[in-house]
């Protein structure tokens, strides 16, 4: 770390301490040029995952609108507010790890499908219903009948 005083490119670390709610560590360096000591500040770069919509608008990734729309499809069933946490950590994790800018909101929809069918199948076709849009009874059956085979 170049030296803010004189310039010289080394520097040793005096002293570290987390910040910032442990997103940032505050480090104090004592350059061994010149002897002053400054402060540097280390963060996580985040980059922005752009959620691509199904008419073509793009907005930036809300785990808190995944948490909403899992709440609804657990609404009066046996799932505690630690598994929902859970799911959308699992979700997040999910998105950020492929690396890319920009997730279909698709995508993202099957993920939390895949989650919720761990946990619990009645929030999961909750879930369904609203995320494929069902048109009608039969497409309803079909996703179920999908399930009991997988069962099998």
């Amino acid at each position: 770390m170049r030296c803010i005083y004189c310039g010289y490119e080394d520097s040793k670390v005096i002293d570290s301490r987390s910040a910032d709610e442990g997103r940032t560590i505050r480090r104090r360096r004592e350059c061994f040029s010149c002897n002053k000591r400054f402060t540097t500040y280390e963060t996580i770069e985040d980059t922005p995952v752009l959620v691509v919509k199904a008419n073509g608008t793009r907005q930036t990734f809300d785990a808190q609108k995944i948490k909403n729309g899992i709440i609804k499809s657990c609404e009066k069933r046996p799932v505690s507010m630690s598994v929902i946490d859970e799911i959308v950590g699992a979700v997040v994790k999910q998105v950020y790890n492929t690396m890319e800018q920009e997730i279909s909101s698709k995508s993202i929809g099957e993920l939390v499908m895949g989650e919720l069918k761990k946990h619990d199948e009645v929030a999961y076709v909750r879930y369904a219903s609203v995320y494929r849009s069902f048109k009608d009874i039969s497409s309803f059956l079909e996703e179920l009948q999908k399930m009991m085979e997988s069962k099998k």
